[in-house]
Order: structure tokens, then C-alpha cells, then sequence
């Protein structure tokens, strides 16, 4: 199974704020040079974080981005299965129908792998991805320069 550009991008913005240090906020445009997505992306990314209530957002001075509670604890086969929705793994339907869409034990096979990935991935948390050697790893990732 291969996961979509949003979803990879999403699971690293989570693994990076769960990182960040007491006070830290990185703003969605740090966040996006970081991870270097363009700035729009990395928006509409933390847009979709903050309406699950895995990413708070603040706006002004002393603004940024900060990972919720239920964002630590989140399970990562759910965010998954949320970000990546409920399609199908293979495409049956488009200019010609599959005629065998009804019957298909193929589709029915990759169905059940697909939700296995799934449950491979539900007792992960973000919190667990971002224990050593990683966490580490990515605090030094887009941190904020000293101003002094």
C-alpha cells in the first residue's frame, strides 16, 4: 500500500510538533520549509490536523503550531484510515467497468491487506514514533535559528 503525499506529509508535521520544546510554536511556513512541502500544501495539511483536533493553531505574536493531547495519543492506523479515506485499493469502476467487480476475489484479497496494514499500524502512536533514534533526530529539523 502506498500512502498519498498528504498523508505521508501529515504523519512527519505531527512527528515534528510532538518534538517540539516546552514554548516552542513553529508556524505553519516554518513547518512547511522543514518538511520541504510548499507552503500551501503544508496549510490545507494543518487545516485538516486542526479540524481533527490533533493541531492547535494560534494566529499573531507568539503565534503557532502546537500538537494537542489527542494529538500525542492519536493511533496512527486511525489517522491513516482518516486521512487516506475509505477508497478502494484498486481501481474497479472508470471509462469501462470491471466486469468482474461484483465477484472479484482479487478486490475482496486487497481489501483485507489493506485493512491489515491498518491494524498493523492502530497500536502506534504519534508519541511512539517519535522515540530514540527519531525524536531526536527531529528536533534539529527546521528548529528556529537563535536570535542572539
Amino acid at each position: 500500500m502506498r500512502l498519498t503525499r498528504f498523508t505521508d506529509v501529515a504523519l512527519r508535521v505531527l512527528m515534528r510538533l510532538a518534538v517540539t520544546e516546552e514554548g516552542e510554536a513553529p508556524t505553519t511556513r516554518e513547518v512547511a520549509a522543514a518538511m520541504s512541502v510548499p507552503y500551501s500544501h503544508a496549510a490545507k495539511i494543518v487545516a485538516r490536523l486542526q479540524h481533527l483536533g490533533l493541531v492547535e493553531a494560534r494566529r499573531g505574536r507568539g503565534g503557532g503550531l502546537s500538537l494537542t493531547g489527542a494529538g500525542r495519543s492519536a493511533s496512527i492506523g486511525g489517522l491513516v484510515r482518516e486521512l487516506e479515506g475509505s477508497g478502494d485499493v484498486m481501481e474497479c469502476e472508470g471509462a469501462a467497468p470491471c466486469p468482474l467487480r461484483s465477484a472479484c476475489l482479487l478486490r475482496r484479497a486487497l481489501s483485507r491487506a489493506q485493512e491489515a496494514f491498518y491494524a498493523s499500524l492502530d497500536p502506534l502512536t504519534v508519541a511512539d514514533l517519535v522515540a530514540p533514534p527519531t525524536g531526536p533526530l527531529l528536533i534539529g529539523i527546521g528548529s528556529r535559528p537563535d536570535d542572539g
